[in-house]
């Protein structure tokens, strides 16, 4: 039992501290682009690798910006022996992250866009890249002083469950203006997603073609394996 709470304990506490560093991370690279983070341990230490669609607004002039940001991680969170590294979003992945869609809006609408511009156009984007459905959700003083929500839905969205949790990804970024503040939630159905009501009926003719090409392609990888080995 107490081998269970220890494991638990120690899950618990790893969720909290790849949250901190990833709002500490995006507090941080501001205009970068941040779309994601990813903690990996290894023998030699921990691999903190952020994805962002402008890298080299992370690493900065020499390296300056990278490595500070790797000092601080040190000197500020548990992580053992933590190694700060940067991959780039292409243009088409930065538009179906949801994190780099919301950052992007907000960076909009500090700059002065009106929010239904913001909102509109970055949903159709969204979709326009191959998602299957997209909520963006602007919250705060939109127009005055009293708070106001407003939604652009575009396409398939799940709004909650497993489903939601599987299939929609979700990422929030605040804008401050004069006014307030306005919150912005991006939730994106991953395109290609297959949601569990779906099925595909096939004709015997097409089922027997799927069976020979499947046939065909594990017939192809069994050749390829022997003269992978004698490489």
């Amino acid at each position: 039992m107490a081998g269970k709470q220890s494991t638990l304990r120690t899950i618990v506490n790893r969720n909290v501290e790849r949250l901190l560093v990833k709002e500490f991370l995006m507090e941080n690279t501001k205009g970068a682009g941040f779309g994601d983070l990813v903690i990996r341990r290894t023998p030699q230490g921990t691999e903190v690798t952020v994805h962002a669609e402008r890298p080299g607004m992370v690493i900065g002039r020499k390296g300056k910006i990278i490595n500070e940001l790797q000092k601080r991680l040190d000197e500020e969170f548990n992580i053992v022996n933590p190694k700060l590294k940067v991959e780039e979003v292409d243009r088409k992945a930065a538009t179906l992250n949801a994190q780099v869609m919301a950052e992007k809006i907000t960076s909009a609408l500090e700059r002065g866009w009106y929010y239904r511009r913001a909102g509109a156009s970055a949903a159709q984007n969204i979709m326009e890249s191959g998602a299957r459905g997209v909520i963006v959700t602007v919250a705060g003083k939109l127009t005055g002083s009293r708070n106001r929500t407003q939604k652009f839905i575009l396409g398939h969205v799940k709004y909650c469950g497993e489903t939601a949790l599987q299939h929609m990804d979700k990422g929030y970024s605040v804008a401050v203006k004069k006014l307030g503040t306005i919150g912005v939630t991006v939730e994106i159905m991953r395109p290609g997603t297959r949601l569990p009501h779906e099925i595909s009926i096939f004709s015997d003719e097409e089922l027997r073609i799927r069976e020979e090409q499947a046939a065909a392609e594990e017939a192809a990888a069994a050749q390829a394996a022997p003269a992978e080995a004698s490489e």
